[in-house]
């Protein structure tokens, strides 16, 4: 049900992605997100999927490991397509009783589903093809021009990359929860809502005391390794821009103005 979950994980290689600089692969996501979103029609979208199928290319990984990924989330993709579908008024082109579809609904739950999986799949890039340390190092590199208002940038950077690789984590922690509690007799579905959400009370709580307990051992074990972040902190190598970075970001600005002129045009 969790398992196959591939956001916060990373996965070895030698690609053109896993070689870019961590800072690139930040600014390409959010760029890229930024495309996907403000496309409002089916132009801008084909070009944002065409971006993003090339950047799943360039990542030399197989593409079951993305399918995996997109079947674990499946429900939420077709939740957000019925409610478009069924609630959005227009030309009415099919009715079951009360619930009508219209070709405005048809058009606009099939932009939100492709923008979604879209969205899924360029986020997942992000960490699949980027190590821990390096994320931390260029979300903190990223963050440092706000340490000049306080801000700690190294600490929050820290945070961000532990949540992000604590997701596939947990996941699997409520996969292992999952299977024990149901082999004890227990149901996750069917009932009155009221009935189902305290269902879900065998699941929730022995996961959220796994959480607390992971986190505990990880700051032992920093604690243990004397971590100190912070300016003295020194690392193996720096960060370093190369020239297939700066192609890859114009090409990605290229994108994102490319999707705005489609918006606006």
């Amino acid at each position: 049900m969790f398992g196959g979950i591939t956001l916060g994980q990373y996965v070895p290689g030698d690609s053109l992605l896993h070689r870019l600089d961590p800072r690139t692969k930040i600014m390409v996501v959010l760029a890229a997100a930024a495309a996907i979103l403000s496309s409002a029609g089916w132009q801008g979208l084909t070009l944002a999927t065409g971006f993003t199928l090339a950047a799943l290319a360039l990542s030399g990984m197989p593409a079951r490991i993305f399918l995996r990924g997109m079947r674990s989330l499946w429900v939420l993709l077709a939740i957000a397509f019925i409610i478009q579908l069924l609630f959005t008024p227009g030309d009415v082109i099919a009715a079951l009783g009360p619930l009508k579809i219209s070709r405005q609904g048809l058009a606009g739950g099939s932009i939100i589903f492709l923008r979604l999986a879209l969205l899924i799949l360029i986020a997942s890039l992000l960490t699949l093809t980027t190590p821990p340390v390096k994320l931390t190092a260029g979300l903190e590199s990223m963050l440092s021009p706000l340490q000049r208002l306080g801000v700690p940038a190294h600490e929050l950077a820290l945070m961000m990359t532990i949540a992000l690789r604590f997701i596939p984590t947990l996941l699997q922690e409520a996969e292992v929860v999952l299977k024990a509690q149901r082999a004890r007799g227990a149901g996750f579905s069917g009932g009155k809502p009221a009935q189902w959400a305290k269902g879900l009370l065998p699941l929730f709580i022995p996961l959220f005391a796994g959480a607390l307990r992971r986190a505990d051992d990880l700051a032992v074990a920093m604690e243990a390794r004397c971590y100190r972040g912070g300016a003295n902190r020194t690392r193996m190598s720096s960060l370093k821009y190369r020239s297939a970075d700066f192609i890859i970001i114009a090409v990605t600005l290229a994108v994102l103005a490319g999707t705005l002129a489609f918006r606006f045009m």
